[in-house]
């Protein structure tokens, strides 16, 4: 088999291994990104290694070096799994409005600058104490901070609690907190590509504000300029003969972005996000997102059997990585439940100051698809180690499996529940 088909098989086994994991967990009640991490991890070179491993055809065509060969196997790789990843934010972006995130209010905002603040301070205190590193314990706090709005917003319809005031201050923070945690990833990033000197010494500080400056201009841009450009030129779109012209205009749009904000030194999703962002303005909006989720659909399972992929699962037979993985699993429990709690302190609603308290902060625990991207940046870029990467799997894997059964078992006897369910709006995934 040639080069290119033994990509296209490697390519195939983890398409419809995704599929296989991830009917599996749903069918236990599982968010389907775990079993298409699961399926990474199990069919990945460090286990079965049925996928991520050059056969000798492929080989053969790098004159026999085993090294180049492997190092273009997973750039081809890498570079479909990068794209799933800038289809993932660029759909999200899709489904968060600007509208939607100034309607949850302060309240949201609140929970969602203090479920950012508690587990990012506690995972950098934490990973500072026991490595040298100041950049592997920014980037590890980083993947602490984001909550996963797809798995929430999933419980929270299931039980029909979406239309409850603490499920909309849950989605609008957990939005927040990943355009929040996009800066922070750009930030973080930045520094990691001027050395990793993260120190506060002059030329460090001029660094993060320059990158901060840079960011914010960006985004006040692309989110200004561009809304209003989409907004009275889209409508134009319908005009065109070329079949399917608005989904083209769309993904030439989110392409371009990405490009633009790689070119500036920021992550390649800031820019996905921010033009789906602008595009949720266009009246188009409701049809752009059916027809990118198929796409979706494809590339985006690839990104995270990539991902787990990359896990090697006999680390964790090791004692202290074991160790490391339950340190940081109990510290973004522990940070987003009390991040979350401490934003609805004084949030008042008929089941009760603290149980609403309880249940935001159950709401902000699961982590998800923001928090992988950045790990599996972190560890692209030789930042995050094996140990440190996997641990970090671990700990997403975890706080995804124990959220939705602590938030069923706060809701279940809530007699809101019933109105809440006939008048539920059909949530974000």
């Amino acid at each position: 088999m040639n080069p290119v088909g033994w990509i296209l098989l490697d390519l195939l086994v983890m398409f419809v291994a995704a599929k296989v994991f991830a009917e599996a967990c749903e069918r236990i009640r599982q968010p389907a990104v775990i079993g298409e991490i699961l399926a990474g991890v199990v069919l990945g070179p460090h286990m079965l290694g049925w996928i991520g491993v050059p056969n000798a055809a492929f080989t053969h065509a790098f004159g026999s070096d085993a090294q180049a060969a492997g190092h273009a196997f997973d750039l081809v790789i890498h570079t479909v799994a990068e794209l799933g990843v800038v289809i993932l934010l660029f759909h999200v972006g899709l489904e968060t409005r600007l509208s939607d995130l100034t309607q949850t209010g302060p309240r949201a905002v609140l929970v969602a600058i203090a479920g950012i603040a508690v587990p990012f301070g506690l995972g950098f205190s934490f990973m500072a104490m026991v490595q040298e590193s100041a950049l592997v314990s920014v980037f590890t706090a980083t993947v602490l901070v984001a909550t996963s709005v797809g798995v929430t917003a999933r419980v929270l319809r299931d039980i029909g609690a979406i239309a409850l005031p603490e499920a909309r201050v849950i989605l609008g923070a957990a939005v927040i907190d990943d355009v929040l945690g996009m800066v922070v990833l750009t930030v973080v990033g930045a520094m990691a590509g001027s050395g990793g000197d993260l120190s506060m010494s002059p030329d460090a500080l001029i660094r993060i504000g320059v990158v901060l400056a840079q960011t914010a201009a960006f985004i006040a841009f692309v989110v200004g300029v561009g809304r209003r450009v989409i907004g009275r030129y889209s409508v134009h779109l319908d005009a065109l003969k070329s079949p399917g012209a608005p989904f083209t205009f769309a993904i030439g749009i989110a392409l371009a972005l990405a490009v633009l904000s790689s070119a500036l030194g920021l992550a390649a999703v800031v820019g996905a996000f921010l033009a789906g962002m602008i595009l949720a303005e266009a009246r188009e909006r409701y049809q752009l997102e059916a027809q990118v989720r198929p796409l979706s659909q494809l590339f985006v399972p690839i990104f995270f059997v990539a991902t787990g992929a990359q896990m090697d699962p006999m680390v964790l037979s090791n004692g202290s990585t074991a160790l490391l993985a339950g340190a940081l699993t109990v510290l973004a429990i522990v940070g987003k439940f009390v991040g979350g709690a401490v934003g609805a302190i004084d949030m008042r609603t008929s089941v009760g100051t603290v149980r609403t308290m309880a249940i935001i902060g159950i709401g902000m625990v699961p982590r998800g698809e923001v928090g992988l991207v950045v790990a599996g940046i972190g560890h692209v870029q030789g930042i995050l180690d094996d140990t440190t990467f996997s641990a970090l799997i671990v700990m997403t894997l975890v706080t995804t499996l124990v959220a939705p059964p602590a938030l069923r078992a706060l809701l279940a006897n809530d007699r809101r529940l019933a109105p809440a369910m006939q008048g539920a709006a059909e949530p974000r995934e």
